[in-house]
């Protein structure tokens, strides 16, 4: 499986590591972390040194509850981001993670080589042709309702087949659009109880029914720390097995606050499984 980015073509046979670049005060983790440049050019630097394969730079926090970010905001936020990270770093590959088409247009414009759409176009009904006018691969992630309002008593009746029905559908949309390069995001801790989240990661191989690209994001989330009864801090050693699991059942990328110790779980599973 290979994804075209910015004319170079990124081979996801060898599962790939993207590093989270928070860019919002408020987000779970590492909310206000990352505000001023020095501390943006350290962290980007130290993600790229550890292996990271791409950069996703988000500027409107999508936990369960987040306060809404207007687009004027999000654009002031983001777009000068990336400005830095393309000029001080000219080969890093960014994803942007917006599910707002403007914000996706002018960050591209700007460097980014991948959206990252957390509402697959849901929430902004030009999001799928600006993707298949700018010609850039999209990451579609599975997810009801909105941040604010997604946690409300999220229920199915067999969640896999619901994420595979919404993606299948997703998928044809975006083909007839003209998207040619396509990655899914089951949306773990997105519109799901916990025990939907296990449930989901447990039959995660099904997804590949449909012959794309896997992204699996669960990186120190509540599916973790509230099983452990712990704090996202303390949640780094519940993402590394968790994103195990996932390289096991044929994840192609991992998004991660930690790359370090998610390469190493890359170069683990990929002996493994080569032995």
């Amino acid at each position: 499986m290979t994804i075209n980015c910015k004319g170079k073509l990124i081979d996801l046979s060898v599962p790939k590591v993207m590093g989270i670049l928070n860019i919002t005060p408020d987000s779970f983790y590492d909310g206000g972390r990352y505000e001023n440049e020095t501390d943006i050019l350290r962290r980007t630097e130290k993600m790229l040194n550890e292996g990271a394969a791409f950069i996703d730079v988000g500027a409107y926090s999508s936990r369960p509850g987040a306060e809404h970010v207007s687009e004027e905001e999000e654009l002031r936020r983001v777009v000068p981001v990336i400005a830095l990270l393309v000029k001080h770093f000219p080969e890093i590959l960014i994803s942007v993670d917006t599910f707002r088409a403007v914000v996706a247009k002018a960050c591209i414009q700007e460097g980014a080589a991948i959206i990252n759409d957390i509402a697959s176009g849901n929430l902004d009904k030009n999001m799928i042709s600006t993707v298949a006018e700018l010609q850039v691969p999209y990451i579609m992630m599975h997810m009801k309702g909105t941040p604010q309002n997604m946690q409300q008593d999220p229920q199915y009746k067999d969640i896999t087949k619901e994420v595979l029905y919404y993606f299948s559908e997703k998928v044809a949309g975006a083909r007839k659009a003209g998207i040619n390069d396509l990655i899914i995001d089951p949306g773990f801790g997105f519109a799901k109880t916990l025990a939907h989240n296990y449930e989901l990661m447990s039959k995660l191989e099904l997804l590949h029914h449909l012959e794309l690209p896997l992204l699996v994001g669960i990186s120190r989330k509540s599916m973790i720390y509230k099983l452990l009864k712990n704090r996202p801090k303390d949640a780094l050693n519940g993402t590394t097995a968790l994103n195990t699991i996932a390289l096991s059942k044929g994840a192609h990328i991992l998004r991660v606050h930690d790359v370090k110790e998610a390469v190493e779980c890359v170069k683990l599973v990929e002996q493994l499984q080569g032995e």
